[in-house]
C-alpha cells in the first residue's frame, strides 16, 4: 500500500534517519534528512511523542538557509512559517530543533527561545558522503 504522505512528494533518498528533542524538551521528534534526484538536501519531522500535530512535507535546505540568514537576529523559527503549505504552527519549531541537532543553528546564550546560524559545511560535507555513498533508507 503506498503512504499517501510520500505519494505527494517526488521521489527521495532518504540519506538519515535521526531523532532530537523538542524545544521545549516535551517530546521526541523524529526526522529524515533526504536528497532529490539533484541531491539538493531536503528535511521533514515524521514522528513526535509529544503529540503535537505537525506537517510531514519535505522542505529543501536551499529555501532554509537563505529564509534563516535574512531574518532578524535572534533567529526564531517564524521565517520557517513561508517554507509550509501545511497549517501546523508546530512544524516550524520543530524543524528549528532538527536543524539544531544537525549542528546548523545553536541556542544563544540566555536565549532559550533565540538562535544563531552556524557554518553549514560540516553537515553538508557529512550529507555530500552520505550521497556518494548511495545510502537509501526507508
Amino acid at each position: 500500500m503506498t503512504n499517501p504522505i510520500e505519494s505527494n512528494y517526488p521521489a527521495l533518498r532518504i540519506l538519515k534517519v535521526a531523532s532530537c528533542p523538542t524545544a521545549s524538551g516535551k517530546g521526541t521528534l523524529t526526522y529524515h534528512v533526504g536528497c532529490n534526484a539533484s541531491n539538493a538536501i531536503q528535511f521533514r519531522v515524521v514522528q513526535n511523542s509529544g503529540g503535537g500535530y505537525f506537517s510531514a512535507e519535505w522542505v529543501a535546505w536551499e529555501a532554509i538557509q537563505p529564509a534563516l540568514e535574512s531574518a532578524a537576529l535572534p533567529l526564531t523559527s517564524f521565517p520557517l512559517i513561508k517554507l509550509y503549505q501545511g497549517k501546523s504552527t508546530n512544524t516550524p519549531a520543530f524543524l528549528m530543533a532538527v536543524l539544531k541537532q544537525e549542528g546548523l543553528v545553536r541556542n544563544l546564550e540566555g536565549n532559550v527561545r533565540g538562535y544563531e546560524l552556524l557554518d553549514s559545511l560540516p553537515f553538508l560535507t557529512a550529507m555530500k558522503d552520505l550521497i556518494a555513498s548511495n545510502v537509501n533508507l526507508t
